[in-house]
């Protein structure tokens, strides 16, 4: 069925008709006219109120990773870049971040200006401030609308719902919520406005011009830090390539410029992010090292004045050479049990602190600050410090039940059991040493013995004091080292091109694609609407929907008529539409091969296809070609004829079939064509049928042929009743009606194969074929002139034909609507 519905867009080869489906879009072109128009409309006014959106960006080089990963000498992983570089991204995506870039910017009021359906924001160009209060908790999400009354004074007005108060101290709302608010009032520009929902004051600043504000409605609304974040949190990082460590950060806004201060401001956070971690580790040394000098220093002004005391009191300002050299031996050994003993006391402290701080890791310090250069005691800590810094910017938006919270502290507990597990190796291998160490110092302590007493205190006193000195010094060594890269640390990564609002470029709306879009779609409309339309169009359109159908000859196409009367050929014999009639006339000789008398039928499938038009004017046509011509209307049910010529119905052929006239008192002159009778059908009987096959029908037949040269006979549909088909024993040709636009092809084809199966024969004529409708794509009608002769140029042929006034494009476009 789908085929057939198509078959206008094929040659007989199959091939696409392309001059045929362009004749169908042609005669549709107002709607093409009208959906381009509709929809480049409609995206100029989509461009012209959107909002844009811009991309603005920056970039960050993530420099390569030196320190070596624990897990890699502990053979349980790899050292990886790329990884390095996915991590970076996380930070830069992190809400913990982007939630403290926006608390370092001035975000907290946004200000618009609404301009016809368009609500623009208005970043450091408002041309009024909003002076809040930081202490008193902000109803936030509350819009208020600001309209001038003169540059003193303006209107304030207050609309919102569930609306809650946010803290900007402490950064938490408050308990409860404002289900509904309206809240309206007069304000002078500088006075102070309390109510139960914000605490604040209005001035106008240097952007204010009085003459365009007033005509203005402005809006601002109090934002609290957590959608401040969420909103940020659509910010893309990618690298640059696949082969880059180079990151691109960039954000989708419809401010430019609010965009590229937050893009800065969080690449500045990332990097001092990145520093204060560096830092952290110098300063918690630093601290301990100051608490450990605290504790040594006493200790050392001790030993200091004992050594001082006991050279005074005994009067021994130098030791002897023998005591000298036992004493150098045992204060290089002290030296080494200093060291030690520092790194020790680390080791130590170290453990105790992660096992009772498991939670809390401030004050933690590096071991590589203390001079231990463990690199898998290095790793770990190094890892300890960064997932505990990762774990407090994710319980900034998360709970300790959060499953990214949850797998931070498992990776953390992990991370220390490995430092605990290390830190019992080494304190054990520094026990051992330290042991070793005490054992030489026992060692030459006993030789010490041998020496004079006075000499052997001597050494004791100088020992102790040399131990303190040396653990001293070395502390302030490394204290001093702590200072040294405090003062010199910089970030890991750097920012290569800072965010810049004159490089944002414009995403959205695409103007140009907008609007190619648009023209695509206004041609598609039309083009899916023709070829739906067409589809499942299931009437006649064409003549190959009835070659499709049937073999049975097309005789005649007979043009649409413009004019109310049904007596085209009478009143209009120069017409076109009387042309198409002269070649149907023509066709029909060739159809009764040349008879000098012939009997026509007239029939249809089904009511409204123009029987009776036709059957007229046919006759009227044989008419003025000079020959003897009746007209019949055997429309027995529903007679029409009578009204166009203006004749009685009085009496016609149910009179003459039921015996109540005569053949002459039933011919009727036509009056208005010369050598044209007509027989009317007369009063509508209770049974055409039996009336149509009587002998008495017959027997009209016979008498008919010897007065007249044609026979016209007007008839009911075939496909309602069976008149038309006893009628076809008295045809000679059986035209069948085919209306364009209007026959159903279903319909005429079960009738077309009726007719065939019971061996009858019908010529085809197409009515009513209208130019809009491309009937046969110019094939001509009727064998004879084109229809581009008959409808264009042949106006200064046909001059009954009259040509309107060319109507303007307009009228001619909304006619067609």
């Amino acid at each position: 069925m789908a085929q057939e519905k198509f078959e206008g867009f094929h040659t007989s080869e199959d091939s696409v008709d392309i001059k045929g489906i362009f004749q169908k879009f042609i005669r549709y072109w107002y709607l093409f006219i009208l959906t381009v128009f509709v929809a480049v409309s409609i995206a100029f006014l989509f461009n012209k109120y959107t909002n844009p959106v811009y991309l603005v960006n920056t970039t960050v080089l993530v420099k390569a990773d030196k320190s070596v990963d624990a897990s890699a000498l502990l053979g349980i992983g790899f050292s990886n870049d790329q990884q390095n570089i996915e991590n970076e991204i996380g930070r830069l995506t992190s809400f913990g971040l982007i939630y403290r870039a926006v608390t370092s910017l001035d975000f907290e009021v946004s200000y618009f200006v609404e301009r016809g359906l368009v609500r623009k924001e208005l970043y450091k160009s408002a041309p009024f401030e909003v002076v809040w209060d930081s202490t008193v908790p902000q109803a936030t999400g509350l819009v208020y609308t600001v309209k001038f009354i003169s540059n003193k004074e303006y209107y304030l007005e207050a609309e919102g719902e569930l609306i809650k108060k946010y803290n900007y101290n402490t950064r938490e709302f408050e308990p409860g919520e404002i289900s509904n608010i309206e809240w309206r009032k007069n304000y002078r520009f500088g006075e102070l406005v309390e109510n139960p929902y914000n605490s604040f004051t209005i001035v106008l600043n240097e952007n204010v011009n009085y003459n365009e504000d007033v005509e203005n409605t402005f809006q601002f609304v109090f934002n609290n830090y957590f959608s401040l974040a969420e909103a940020f949190s659509g910010i893309d990082v990618e690298p640059i390539n696949r082969e880059s460590s180079i990151l691109n950060v960039s954000i989708r806004s419809s401010n430019e410029k609010k965009s590229v201060d937050f893009l800065n401001t969080l690449t500045s956070v990332y990097l001092q992010q990145s520093l204060e971690i560096k830092n952290r580790i110098a300063i918690n040394t630093i601290k301990f090292i100051d608490s450990q000098l605290n504790v040594i220093s006493d200790t050392l002004r001790t030993a200091e004045l004992d050594l001082q005391n006991f050279q005074s009191s005994r009067e021994i300002m130098d030791m002897s050479f023998q005591s000298q050299q036992v004493f150098s031996n045992i204060g290089d050994l002290d030296k080494q049990k200093a060291e030690l003993t520092v790194k020790s006391n680390y080791y130590h402290n170290l453990k105790n602190y992660i096992t009772k701080n498991s939670d809390n890791l401030d004050n933690l310090v590096a071991p590589s600050a203390m001079g231990i250069e463990d690199p898998v005691l290095n790793q770990l800590v190094g890892e300890l410090i960064k997932l505990y810094s990762l774990k407090a910017d994710q319980l900034l938006y998360s709970t300790e039940k959060s499953p990214t919270v949850i797998s931070t502290t498992n990776q953390i507990k992990s991370t220390q059991n490995a430092i605990l597990g290390n830190i019992n190796n080494i304190i054990q291998n520094s026990d051992q040493s330290l042991g070793i160490i005490n054992r030489r110092i026992g060692e030459l302590s006993q030789k010490a013995g041998y020496l004079p007493v006075t000499q052997r205190e001597l050494v004791k006193y100088q020992r102790k004091f040399d131990l303190s000195n040396n653990i001293y010094t070395y502390l302030l060594q490394k204290r001093t080292e702590a200072q040294i890269t405090e003062a010199s640390n910089l970030p890991d990564n750097e920012v290569l091109d800072i965010a810049r609002a004159e490089l944002g470029t414009l995403v959205f709306p695409k103007t140009t694609l907008n609007y190619l879009i648009a023209l695509i779609l206004g041609l598609l409309f039309p083009v899916a609407y023709v070829l739906g339309k067409d589809y499942l169009d299931d009437s006649i359109v064409d003549r190959k929907d009835i070659e499709a159908i049937t073999k049975f000859p097309i005789v005649g196409e007979i043009l649409h008529s413009p004019k109310d009367s049904e007596l085209v050929i009478a009143e209009s014999p120069k017409s076109s539409i009387s042309e198409s009639f002269r070649s149907l006339r023509t066709n029909i000789q060739y159809m009764s091969k040349g008879k000098s008398k012939v009997t026509i039928m007239v029939t249809a499938d089904m009511v409204g296809v123009g029987k009776t038009f036709i059957s007229i004017n046919l006759a009227s046509i044989y008419a003025q070609y000079g020959k003897k011509t009746v007209l019949l209307g055997f429309d027995l049910r529903k007679p029409k004829i009578y009204q166009e010529f203006g004749l009685s119905n009085k009496s016609g052929l149910t009179s003459y079939l039921i015996n109540k006239a005569s053949l002459d008192e039933i011919i009727q002159p036509s009056v208005k064509i010369d050598h044209l009778d007509i027989i009317l059908s007369g009063p509508v009987p209770p049974n055409p049928a039996e009336l149509i096959a009587s002998e008495k029908a017959t027997e009209l037949f016979n008498e008919l042929r010897k007065r007249y040269d044609y026979i016209i006979i007007d008839t009911p549909p075939v496909g309602l009743v069976t008149d038309a088909f006893l009628l076809m024993d008295f045809s000679d040709v059986n035209v069948f009606l085919v209306r364009q636009g209007f026959t159903n092809k279903s319909v005429f084809g079960a009738i077309i194969r009726d007719i065939e199966e019971k061996g009858m024969k019908v010529s085809i004529v197409v009515n009513d074929i209208k130019k809009s409708k491309g009937y046969g794509y110019g094939y001509g009608y009727g064998y004879g002139y084109g229809y581009g002769y008959g409808y264009g140029q042949g106006y200064g042929y046909y001059t009954d034909d009259k040509s309107e006034k060319k109507k303007s494009f307009t009228k001619r476009l909304f006619n067609k609507l």
